[in-house]
């Protein structure tokens, strides 16, 4: 059966069912791997470990195991791999592009009792940890011991690091740290087969033969799965000055990147861009958002500076600013001189993405372009959804500063029906832009059919060998990516 979103439902891999009687002795097998604590069934799986975010799925798994070792994910895909069993691996479910809910006839492997960090060496600036933990603890972890994980995303209480790696998550400070695949040292992964590839180590210089952890980072746990990660720490900035700023046009957004960019230098840590449209949905539907400017500006731009002396870094800020103001780059300006304030321009920044709590259902895009297209690609895509639904609820932000922008869309009541449509509007433009259908959360499901508008066939065609020689029996998380 096809759904809505033009894929199929109840549909695991291309391997054909297990016969019930080899599932249930598989599944006593697996059980008997992690113990009475490490799995459950039935009625007992509660459904955060098998509805999708996105509302497409719900599919409660044959089992969900619960491992608390490295060695134990081991045996869990060793024995899978003998029997065929198709595995869907599960971070913190935050993802949105339907990768880690269950198809019908898997069995789920959550990470929520892999919870543990292992060290923080403050000499190496890096942290050990297990793939279950959630982002904001390492964030949390590393700031108790003067240094900084940079990686920041909205799901930070939820999502979990060895989620963050395979989708090579990006968020917030992209543009001064990188994605999540820059901040990894060394990743420690279970082959299908259930082979241990132990990679992890704290040597910010290695050279030796192929970079293995950059198989995993990224893949959405179709070439293996991360068990523990080597975490690339930053130093404690002593200093963090936000404003945010009303901007007239997109043209003035770009010439005001570059000015920040050459004049903040490296203290540049955030750019993000909300459009006016998505500026009036976050005042009227968050009530715990509070807007600082008026909302007549075009593009409200928050800008991040961070650094090693408050007085100093203060200082640059204003006078960088001062100067985009009096070049007419920008029209307005609210300066957060305070904690509180910090954190209330941030969270009208994290609104833009629970405006849906209010809306209703609303299809979420996040793609990536060159940023001198970014100005036409958001009055053309508005321009040719407009032409389908005129009264859509519309709205677009993002990283800008790292090419990275963000559509939200509700076309009334029967929104549900129309993603394909949707998506083939949006990822048609994309492709004339030679943008990418997925900027940081990657394939999945959803976007597996436009994955030819960014990635040619020569590319592809090295994914599926690479995914054929490394997992010939198809087991993990089939028929995500491609």
């Amino acid at each position: 059966m096809v759904n809505s979103r033009g894929f199929l439902l109840g549909m695991g891999s291309d391997m054909g069912a297990i016969e019930p009687a080899a599932q249930a002795a598989l599944i006593e097998q697996l059980k008997g791997i992690v113990g009475p604590g490490g799995f459950r069934e039935g009625k007992d799986i509660a459904t955060k470990n098998y509805e999708d975010l996105m509302g497409a799925r719900a599919i409660a798994p044959a089992l969900l195991l619960r491992p608390s070792d490295t060695q134990q994910v081991s045996e869990i895909l060793k024995a899978c791999h003998g029997a065929s069993q198709p595995i869907a691996p599960q971070g913190g479910m935050t993802g949105l592009v339907s990768a880690a809910a269950p198809l019908q006839g898997e069995i789920s492997l959550s990470f929520e009792r892999m919870k543990k960090i292992l060290e923080v060496d403050r000499f190496s600036s890096t942290m050990t940890v297990e793939a279950g933990v959630e982002l904001q603890t390492i964030q949390e972890q590393a700031d108790a011991n003067g240094l900084l994980f940079p990686l920041d995303l909205g799901a930070r209480g939820s999502c979990t690091i060895g989620g963050n790696l395979s989708t090579n998550a990006g968020g917030n400070r992209v543009i001064r740290y990188g994605m999540a695949r820059e901040l990894v040292i060394g990743v420690e992964a279970v082959l299908a087969d259930g082979t241990i590839i132990d990679g992890l180590h704290k040597l910010r210089k290695n050279n030796t033969g192929y970079d293995l952890k950059q198989l995993f980072i990224g893949s959405e746990g179709t070439l293996g799965l991360i068990t523990r990660a080597v975490l690339k720490l930053a130093p404690k900035p002593n200093s963090q000055v936000v404003a945010m700023c009303g901007v007239e046009s997109f043209d003035k957004v770009a010439d005001l990147l570059v000015h920040v960019q050459a004049n903040l230098g490296s203290n540049l840590s955030a750019f993000e861009v909300i459009w006016q449209n998505t500026y009036a949905l976050i005042d009227e539907h968050v009530a715990h958002a509070s807007v600082p400017l008026p909302g007549h500006h075009a593009f409200y731009v928050l800008i991040e500076s961070m650094g090693s002396d408050a007085e100093k870094d203060t200082e640059l800020f204003v006078n960088v600013l001062n100067t985009a103001s009096e070049k007419k780059l920008v029209d307005e300006v609210v300066l957060a001189d305070s904690i509180a304030k910090i954190k209330n321009l941030w969270t009208v920044r994290d609104a833009a993405a629970e405006v849906y709590l209010s809306v209703g259902p609303m299809h979420t895009y996040d793609v990536s372009l060159n940023i001198d297209d970014m100005g036409y690609f958001g009055e053309e895509v508005e321009a040719r959804l407009r032409t389908h639904w005129p009264t859509a609820i519309f709205g677009l932000f993002g990283h800008i500063g790292d090419g990275n922008v963000h559509i939200i869309i509700n076309v009334g009541p029967d929104t549900e029906d129309h993603h394909l449509q949707i998506d083939e509007i949006i990822y048609g433009l994309i492709q004339e832009l030679q943008g990418a259908v997925s900027a940081e959360h990657g394939i999945g499901l959803m976007k597996k059919q436009f994955l030819p508008y960014s990635k040619s066939a020569a590319e592809i065609g090295l994914m599926k060998a690479l995914k054929h020689t490394m997992d010939p029996r198809g087991i993990l998380n089939p028929g995500r990516v491609f």
